[in-house]
């Protein structure tokens, strides 16, 4: 199964096919969307449905300029990867891109797509790039959901938006997200429900809930509820605090949040305790975290802990070794260095997560630790003219890698060891191969299936200088 880039021929004038034509194509890659590429000519054509290897008739249902988009009619040569799944469970596949991939087949494709993408664009050579490490039960791995509310027939569904629209697919169950979850946002949108809570209009700005989000502790248990109204008021709301506690007996936190915006973004920036604590807590190994409604905390639980034991093997720490981690966040992977570090210090640019970092750290007693606001960039050569250098940088940076003056100032830096965390092979592979031009060598990349059903993987690598 090959990843092929897809890349357009500019030069060409031609476009070898138009809208509503019927043509045969055999579909060569997905695209970070899980579509199915097919190649007429070099003209990319994008099918929903389409898996690698596969031989179809299509229906062209839009031309652009370099590319189209197509409708899968039949498929005449299936690949020994496709799961069909019945049509009455489709919609427990919401947000589930490679849903009519076998996992082994997802195993395989991301593995693929780690090696190909590491020689194409970091023109990485005999680097050793383990076997992906997947999940024993790939399903009902997600420890968090924020799903939108409508109506229908006097009645509030909740769900997922269907592809492109914000039209809301009316489902309670989702085969990602953990069984805790599902079964505490089915009761959460009945319980208004049977109140009379009306649910947010989109289009008139009118209504009241606007999404329901649940947060589950896999170690502890414990369940967060957060309410997201468009109106300061919450209609009935010590009725609906009541019946929740009272049908969910692990529930240890319900969350009225304020969104008054007309906005994609979920979380508005009033948020008040109607019940409970104002956190709930799990751990990652022996680690505690407090989760708040806003705190960043990794979905799967299970394949972080394995993500972040890769970090700290590649760290290869003794307990002399000074740390920094950029990239922070609310200090997973720093509280994990410091375990066997002489002492870490996290640097985020988000002041909330920062403060979670801090929070986190005095949750488990763990005092060699140090964390700052601000950019990597600037405060990492702060640090160094305070005299303190790094042994070990360590990098979790988002889907887009990290910024430039970051990679220069490692390689000015020279630390003895590099280990990169990476949610995107693309933007990884472009980084090694800055820090290798810097006198770095890339020894071994690990990837990691956090997000099984999705075309998302993540990576550890290690690097070492010369």
């Amino acid at each position: 199964m090959k990843n092929r880039g897809v890349k357009v021929d500019k030069m060409s004038q031609t476009i070898p096919v138009k809208k509503n034509d019927y043509i045969d194509v055999e579909f060569v890659d997905l695209t970070h969307e899980g579509q199915g590429v097919a190649k007429l000519d070099g003209f990319p054509i994008f099918v929903p449905g389409g898996l690698p290897g596969e031989s179809a008739q299509i229906k062209i249902l839009n031309v652009k300029k370099n590319y189209g988009y197509g409708k899968l009619i039949e498929i005449r040569e299936k690949s020994p990867y496709r799961v069909e799944i019945p049509k009455e469970d489709m919609h427990k596949y919401g947000g589930c891109q490679l849903h009519h991939m076998s996992y082994e087949g997802q195993l395989q494709f991301k593995q693929n797509l780690v090696e190909q993408t590491l020689t194409r664009i970091g023109k990485l050579q005999d680097v050793n790039i383990h076997p992906i490490i997947g999940m024993e039960q790939p399903f009902h791995y997600r420890n968090k959901a924020q799903v939108p509310v409508g109506e229908r027939n006097g009645r509030l569904i909740t769900g997922f938006y269907k592809p492109r629209t914000h039209e809301i697919i009316d489902t309670d169950e989702s085969v990602i997200h953990m069984e805790a979850i599902n079964d505490a946002i089915k009761i959460v949108k009945e319980i208004c429900s049977e109140l009379g809570v009306t649910a947010y209009n989109e289009e008139a700005h009118t209504g009241v809930l606007r999404h329901i989000m649940a947060r589950f502790g896999r170690k502890t248990d414990e369940l967060m509820i957060v309410l997201i109204t468009r109106t300061e008021k919450l209609p009935h709301r010590e009725e609906i605090v009541g019946k929740i506690v009272a049908a969910l007996p692990n529930v240890k936190s319900i969350v009225h949040n304020v969104n008054p915006k007309r906005t994609n973004v979920i979380l508005g920036e009033k948020t008040q305790v109607l019940w409970g604590q104002d956190v709930i807590y799990d751990y990652i190994g022996n680690v505690k975290f407090a989760i708040s409604p806003r705190s960043f905390y990794q979905v799967n639980p299970v394949q972080t802990k394995v993500l972040y034991d890769k970090a700290l093997a590649y760290a290869g720490l003794t307990g002399e070794e000074i740390v920094f981690d950029a990239y922070c966040g609310i200090g997973t992977i720093s509280l994990f260095l410091a375990q066997q570090a002489k002492k870490v210090y996290g640097v985020e640019v988000v002041p909330d997560a920062i403060n979670d970092a801090k929070k986190n750290a005095d949750l488990n007693g763990i005092t060699n630790v140090e964390f700052t606001v601000g950019e990597a960039e600037t405060v990492i050569p702060n640090w160094a003219e305070e005299g303190i250098h790094a042994d070990v940088i360590v990098v979790d940076p988002p889907r887009k890698g990290c910024d430039a003056a970051l990679l220069k100032t490692i390689i000015e830096m020279k630390p003895k060891r590099v280990v990169y965390v990476s949610c995107n092979p693309a933007t990884l592979a472009r980084d090694l191969g800055i820090l290798e031009a810097g006198g770095y060598q890339t020894l071994e990349v690990q990837p990691v299936d956090m997000f099984p059903m999705t075309m998302h993987v993540e990576c550890c690598a290690l690097l070492k200088k010369i």
